[in-house]
């Protein structure tokens, strides 16, 4: 893939991925704030989150892409987010193995459990339940969906399944 501008970046992937992780990392390195598509879906609240209406979802987005600079990361690919993958410059797809993301999903669950690591919403294990199926619904159903509705972009695709060599790419632009 040719490099280019780096300035609007959509970071796509399943449950345990790496999409925050590299989220917090590529804002930390190129100094471009990142957002969580989650917070567009929900406002977050310490008495539970609360769902957007989808008006308020997509002002949520807009407010974000209406800026110069932005990183945006989630598992989404329904038609609300149509625009943030038409704006980016590039779109990372994170392809990282099932197998990884299904241990990932432990081994948050149970850092969050022992408040070892922050979480935006309450670790339930209703929740940590609903994680693998998400998880299986990408592998089956998202992954495929978003190949055939965004194949438009394909030039600015890029697929990876780890951060070593994206980073190394990254510092070459």
């Amino acid at each position: 893939m040719k490099q280019q501008s780096l300035n609007k970046i959509h970071i796509i992937g399943s449950v345990g991925s790496g999409k925050t992780t590299l989220a917090k990392e590529l804002s930390s390195m190129l100094r471009i704030p990142y957002f969580e598509l989650d917070n567009a879906v929900w406002i977050r609240s310490s008495n539970g989150d609360i769902r957007r209406t989808e008006q308020e979802r997509e002002e949520y987005l807009n407010g974000i892409l209406q800026t110069d600079q932005w990183i945006v990361e989630g598992i989404h690919n329904e038609d609300w987010v149509d625009r943030s993958f038409n704006e980016a410059d590039i779109i990372i797809y994170f392809n990282t193995r099932y197998s990884i993301r299904t241990y990932r999903i432990i081994k948050r669950f149970l850092k969050q459990k022992l408040r070892v690591e922050k979480s935006h919403y309450k670790p339930t294990f209703t929740i940590f339940m609903k994680m693998f199926k998400w998880n299986r619904s990408f592998e089956d159903v998202g992954k495929v969906n978003f190949f055939t509705n965004y194949a438009i972009h394909s030039e600015k695709i890029l697929v990876i399944r780890s951060t070593k060599w994206l980073k190394k790419w990254i510092n070459q632009a």
